[in-house]
């Protein structure tokens, strides 16, 4: 996957160099739109390719197969490499190069619509997922699409504003993650979890103010800010369409429902495994500076009609362009999204206390879910994605080279059968007589001779 992506990348930066003699990209910004007008050719092709570049590397469809298993590795290093560094590389690089992608409006409509799609397709996994790292793969991928989301409607700021309260509380989940994952002898079934409050309650609380903010539960949490800066963005831009905005809010939905889900099954009912104590101090550090970012980060910007604070926008607004807003945007507009927003967080987070909590009224029904059902397969196996390209890639090439691979393993042999006989027959000229060796040496030269006078 990533190395389709960075062959596309690649591709894209020899066009920018043969066009513009540099790298650079505050000149290759300007020379690009001194250069090319809104809709050329090359500046469509080189932003497809950025794209690419941007979707392997950030884990958006039709690249997003990766990421999932990529949970294999160390819970700290997921926390750093899923939550703050490489996998929203992509989304910086599309906001970086921002002026590139306004010369192809085209393109910042599919990243738009991909982001919408892996949104939804990564929320609908996460909530029938078994492994507590797979839950938080999924939902990392859905996020990072509402970044994408936001870059494709030009609300270039709001895309990084939601990359920084991400990084906060998704580190602060993954931690957490391994903080209990390390208390119960490295168990990851959340199946085989439970009422691990009483047992964890460092963990639990911060563990709870991570779901929190990334449900975007309203005025208390970073992540409500950013969403519903994204989410107003694409309610007003021009660049967007109502039904983007519909299935973004459906998005916020299934975030508070499998972000809860998580919080009922682990922390919540009768303890399925022992856990052997909060972990120490080294880890529970980590766990409440993460959870107080978690809390804060979103201060620093916050809409008009919650005190109007500019401060990472005002930061930014000497490298990324303010969003465009559709003319006819009354005042009572923004009010009217943001309780929209709110209701589906807490709307989503119902759901999961009405499905998952134990004692509540569906949770009986719910309890002994298994994920073995058909039709849970579809969306545990990320929608069928890694079995499709299994199918139509993986596959036919193996059977492809298959052939040409057994023929030139029957040159090989065949040289090996030719080696295996001139041995055979050169070593009976060893016969370890000095007579015979003196006699081919003057043969031998005899027939160099004859050569070199012919």
């Amino acid at each position: 996957m990533t190395r389709i992506g960075d062959t596309a990348f690649a591709i894209g930066l020899f066009i920018l160099f043969t066009q513009f003699t540099t790298l650079s990209i505050q000149q290759v910004q300007s020379l690009a739109v001194e250069a090319w007008p809104v809709g050329s050719n090359l500046a469509m092709i080189v932003a497809v390719l950025f794209l690419i570049g941007a979707v392997g590397k950030s884990a958006q469809l039709p690249l997003q197969v990766w990421l999932p298993d990529a949970m294999a590795g160390p819970t700290p290093v997921s926390a750093l490499i899923h939550a703050a560094t490489m996998v929203t590389a992509g989304v910086y690089l599309i906001a970086r190069m921002h002026h590139l992608f306004a010369l192809a409006p085209m393109v910042q409509e599919v990243i738009a619509v991909l982001g919408l799609v892996t949104l939804l397709l990564a929320a609908s996994s996460a909530l029938v997922q078994t492994d507590i790292k797979r839950v938080l793969a999924y939902s990392t991928m859905s996020q990072i699409g509402y970044m994408f989301l936001a870059l494709g409607v030009g609300a270039w700021s709001a895309a990084l504003f939601h990359f920084l309260t991400h990084s906060c509380f998704k580190a602060l989940l993954f931690l957490a993650a391994g903080s209990v994952i390390h208390s119960l002898h490295h168990e990851q079934d959340i199946f085989k979890m439970g009422g691990l409050r009483r047992h964890l309650p460092w963990t639990f609380w911060t563990f709870l103010i991570g779901a929190a903010a990334m449900s975007g539960v309203p005025l208390i949490t970073s992540g409500f800010y950013s969403k519903d800066w994204i989410l107003w963005s694409v309610w007003s831009s021009p660049l967007s369409h109502q039904w983007i905005w519909f299935g973004a809010v459906f998005g916020a939905l299934l975030t508070g429902l499998y972000s809860f889900r998580l919080i009922f099954r682990v922390f919540f009912g009768e303890v399925r495994t022992t856990p052997t104590g909060e972990p120490g101090l080294a880890m529970r550090g980590p766990l409440v500076v993460l959870a107080f970012l978690a809390l804060t980060v979103g201060f620093l910007e916050m809409p008009h009609t919650l005190g109007n604070v500019t401060v990472f926008s005002d930061y930014l607004s000497h490298a990324l362009p303010a969003t465009e807003l559709l003319p006819d945007i009354d005042e009572g507009s923004e009010g009217r999204e943001q309780l929209a927003v709110t209701v589906a967080a807490l709307l989503g987070i119902g759901l999961a206390a009405l499905l998952f909590l134990p004692g509540s009224l569906l949770a009986t029904r719910w309890a002994e879910q298994s994920t073995d059902h058909p039709s849970m397969t579809l969306l545990q196996g990320g929608w069928g994605f890694d079995r499709l390209y299994d199918r139509m890639f993986v596959r036919p090439w193996f059977t492809l080279t298959r052939r040409p691979h057994d023929m030139l393993d029957r040159g090989y042999e065949w040289l090996a059968v030719c080696a295996e006989a001139c041995h055979g027959w050169m070593s009976h000229t060893q016969t370890g007589h000095v007579r015979w060796y003196a006699a081919s040496i003057a043969v031998g030269t005899l027939m160099l001779l004859g050569l070199f006078a012919l």
